[in-house]
């Protein structure tokens, strides 16, 4: 490819290089289910630049340009909430994804506070539903939104040696 990818935290000046990804990333899903009115669709860049006062959100740069980005939050009860990993339609199938999950687990668990990581994706989403399996994640609960999309959620347990390592 020529140039590496970096990942680091995003800043407000990604906000709209975020949406667009965003809003190309979820193309696919909103034709999968049928649904062009899917939150990711219809966010606001106010609303991205709110998640990234408030959370942790992280970018995947090729040169300037965001290729990929994801975000997390942890709940009081040690519950690392991870959602929206995108990653451009040609970037994706280079462990790109999986980089980025494993980057956003360990930049919330380093405070330590982590118990579990917890996330959902729609029950056809075959390659999301792979990729997090592939990283420990299993299905813990279904819901039904509508009578096209379940969302599955999966989860795992934080490893033992993130709380050691922050004690």
């Amino acid at each position: 490819m020529g140039m590496s990818v970096t990942i680091s935290a995003a800043t407000e000046q990604d906000a709209e290089q975020i949406l667009k990804l965003q809003y190309l990333c979820y193309q696919s899903e909103a034709e999968l289910y049928g649904d062009y009115s899917i939150e990711p669709l219809t966010q606001s860049l106010d609303s991205i630049k709110a998640e990234l006062a408030a959370g942790t959100v992280l970018v995947a740069r090729l040169g300037p340009e965001v290729v990929a980005s994801v975000r997390g939050t942890v709940d009081p009860d040690g519950t690392a909430r991870i959602n929206k990993l995108i990653v451009h339609p040609r970037m994706q199938r280079h462990g790109l994804g999986g980089r980025l999950l494993l980057a956003v687990e360990e930049r919330l668990g380093a405070a330590g506070a982590v118990k579990h990581y917890q996330l959902f994706t729609g029950h056809r989403s075959e390659n999301n539903l792979m990729l997090y399996r592939k990283h420990g994640y299993v299905p813990v609960a279904t819901e039904a939104v509508s009578d096209r999309l379940t969302l599955v959620t999966l989860a795992k347990d934080a490893e033992p040696a993130a709380y050691a390592a922050s004690a």
